[in-house]
């Protein structure tokens, strides 16, 4: 099939953009279009008009600011998986972008349109919720911040007005030599995710957990923090016996039950893939204080 016809709008400016959205009706905004494109061309989105941001310059860039790396909205996955700045301060990201689709995909997607898709499979959009992330958001009134959890809505539904433009990201960073621990589970390489897990976590002077972050990606409408999870975990000496009961803790998950797979195959993955997230964090902690 092709795409239902629409106007073409191709803005320079942030300002431009969010003058055009606030204009025209039934309008959908085209970042690296590695969705937008196929649910155009299936008919699943047939907007009047097309406001394609590639153009604003101003929306590309990675950088370190205050403790805290900031990647603008229109930055490639690619950029990410190459940069040595992610490499360096937040690896768990680093890791986690090379499990997004396949070379080409991530050579045109970015973080932007990944976030605002919010496919609850979305590796990036689990990367936003494990670390809690602040995203900056454009629009007719001026910016406004807020964390993910306030953002992420429910299924790919963020909390952007048809007149916002999402702009940029912040994700504080971790302690240096921090745990960190990525994995999922698709039925082929770059395929969806049926299920995937992210750990951070930092031990005090005696060993034991004093900061702990554990999500679960492709089981809930959004990404999820496991809060229960951390609490178990905070204050413990990190034993495989502490991670799993920590993992059952993800069994209070609402799950996804659909033709991919049936909601309890989803949460004994949730389960599986913490335990191991959070094994392989450990395991990164303990091989960063041995160099």
């Amino acid at each position: 099939m092709k795409a239902a016809p629409f106007q073409y709008h191709d803005p320079t400016s942030i300002d431009e953009a969010i003058d055009l959205l606030g204009k025209l009706e039934n309008a959908k905004v085209l970042a690296g279009g590695q969705s937008l494109m196929a649910m155009l061309n299936m008919r699943y989105a047939q907007p009047d008009h097309v406001v394609d941001i590639n153009r604003i310059a101003d929306l590309s860039y990675i950088r370190e600011a205050n403790g805290a790396l900031v990647i603008g909205a229109m930055t490639r996955q690619r950029d990410l998986e190459f940069s040595d700045l992610v490499r360096r301060t937040c690896p768990i990201l680093h890791e986690a972008i090379q499990h997004v689709g396949h070379r080409q995909t991530r050579n045109r997607g970015t973080v932007g349109g990944s976030l605002c898709h919010l496919d609850p499979s979305a590796e990036l959009a689990a990367m936003a919720a494990l670390h809690n992330a602040t995203l900056t958001v454009a629009g007719p009134k001026g910016s406004r911040e807020l964390a993910f959890k306030e953002f992420a809505l429910g299924f790919m539904t963020p909390a952007l007005e048809v007149d916002e433009i999402l702009t940029a990201i912040r994700i504080e960073f971790w302690p240096k030599g921090h745990g960190y621990g990525f994995l999922e589970f698709a039925r082929r390489h770059g395929d969806f995710a049926v299920a995937s897990a992210g750990a951070l976590i930092t031990l005090d002077a005696k060993g034991l957990i004093d900061r702990a972050s554990l999500v679960i990606g492709g089981v809930g409408s959004v990404p999820t923090r496991v809060e229960s999870a951390e609490q178990i975990l905070l204050g413990t000496q990190p034993t495989q016996a502490v991670f799993e009961e920590a993992a059952r803790a993800c069994k209070s998950i609402e799950a996804l039950d659909d033709i991919h797979a049936p909601a309890s195959y989803r949460l004994h993955l949730a389960e599986t893939l913490a335990r191991r997230a959070l094994a392989k964090a450990l395991l990164s902690l303990r091989s960063d204080g041995e160099q």
